[in-house]
């Protein structure tokens, strides 16, 4: 551990990224993803477990907790960290994605935004000095801008509106971030699916000499490739000695293709969600667990992995609890989800070091495209 906030890049194998950042609440290996813990709990999962299946870092959200408990309630309580029973590094999202998600819910101007809160119908403004405030109660080590997501496809003019503003915002949260040793605020590059404004932002953020960049407003209904191209065009743009974050990413088809092209970190709500909704990532690619020929199927979802869920609980018992609606069956096949993506960024970093990614990821895909295992 270290008192400052810390990027060391170990070694690239072609557009891959082996590094490690290191603060004062643990180091955090990249390619790394992180859990999505939007109102301070990971959905279905105790974080022991959580902690368990490899995860060294999760998030929490901004918009979702000042509604509720309150980031001043949680500044009373001792911290986000401390409430949770979480003693390692969390990320908080500014609320910016909530700027898209709930646009029927929300005014926007040059200041800020105005909420209507989702829960009671009450009003709250989120100005970038607020976010970065509310990110500041709740104790989070890694803080990200205030910004403007849009939802793709869009018209250039309301892209290009959304980016400039998200760049004016991400110099007044600079500002109200201020010095915090040991901890980091994150900018995020805007422009949707315009290169030269994706271009545009990179380099303005770069030239506010931020801890780390994110790329946001991609997975937002673009195809895959968009994407990808968005990822090829922006990341030469931003410095190579701090880490890079695709936010709200993804498959693990998306994390594969993008830690390709040089992305560090990843989060996104689809292990923990399919979960609770009866859907399986593994080895040999997704599984419908609801499916009837998983009914008598007494073979576990995968026997060579190190979590229980994984290894111990028979596919007829996982189909009959969710078929059943039991609450039992999302926390297994939950947990077995995020044990994957663990088990998957391992696999990932121990390629890059020995220097041979493409072929992991030529091997990976080449396991999914097999198909689940034949049925009994």
């Amino acid at each position: 551990m270290t008192e400052n906030f810390q990027f060391t890049l170990k070694k690239t194998d072609a557009g891959a990224r082996l590094g490690e950042i290191s603060m004062p609440r643990g180091e955090i290996r990249t390619p790394a993803f992180m859990p999505v813990g939007t109102v301070g709990t990971v959905k279905a999962m105790y974080l022991d477990q959580v902690r368990d299946t490899g995860a060294d870092i999760i998030l929490g959200n901004t918009y979702h907790l000042m509604l509720r408990p309150t980031a001043e309630r949680v500044a009373r309580l001792g911290g986000l960290h401390k409430l949770i029973r979480w003693e390692h590094p969390i990320l908080t999202d500014s609320g910016g994605f909530q700027v898209m998600s709930l646009s029927g819910l929300r005014k926007l101007d040059e200041q800020g935004v105005t909420f209507k809160s989702h829960v009671d119908g009450s009003l709250h403004h989120m100005s970038p000095e607020r976010s970065i405030e509310i990110q500041g109660l709740l104790g989070s080590d890694i803080q990200m801008q205030l910004d403007e997501c849009v939802a793709l496809p869009a018209e250039p003019k309301e892209i290009e509106r959304a980016m400039e503003m998200s760049l004016r915002w991400a110099e007044r949260c600079r500002v109200a971030f201020g010095e915090q040793p040991g901890k980091a605020m994150f900018g995020i590059v805007q422009g949707g699916d315009i290169p030269a404004l994706r271009i545009r932002s990179a380099e303005a953020l770069s030239q506010l000499d931020l801890k780390g960049y994110a790329v946001g407003g991609l997975a937002v209904g673009e195809p895959q490739d968009v994407m990808l191209r968005m990822l090829e065009t922006t990341l030469p743009v931003l410095p190579g000695e701090k880490p890079r974050y695709l936010m709200g990413v993804g498959t693990p088809d998306d994390i594969l293709k993008s830690v390709a092209r040089g992305i560090d970190m990843f989060d996104c709500v689809m292990p923990t969600r399919s979960g609770r909704h009866g859907l399986a990532f593994t080895r040999r690619g997704k599984v419908n667990i609801r499916n009837a020929r998983h009914a008598e199927d007494m073979r576990p979802l995968d026997e060579q992995s190190n979590c229980p869920a994984s290894r111990d609980y028979s596919r007829a018992y996982l189909h009959h609890l969710v078929r059943a609606n039991e609450a039992l069956g999302g926390m297994l096949l939950s947990w077995h989800n995020l044990a994957y993506y663990q088990e998957l960024m391992q696999g990932i970093r121990k390629a890059i070091a020995e220097g041979r990614f493409a072929d992991f990821m030529a091997e990976t895909m080449e396991e999914w495209a097999r198909g689940d295992l034949d049925p009994v």
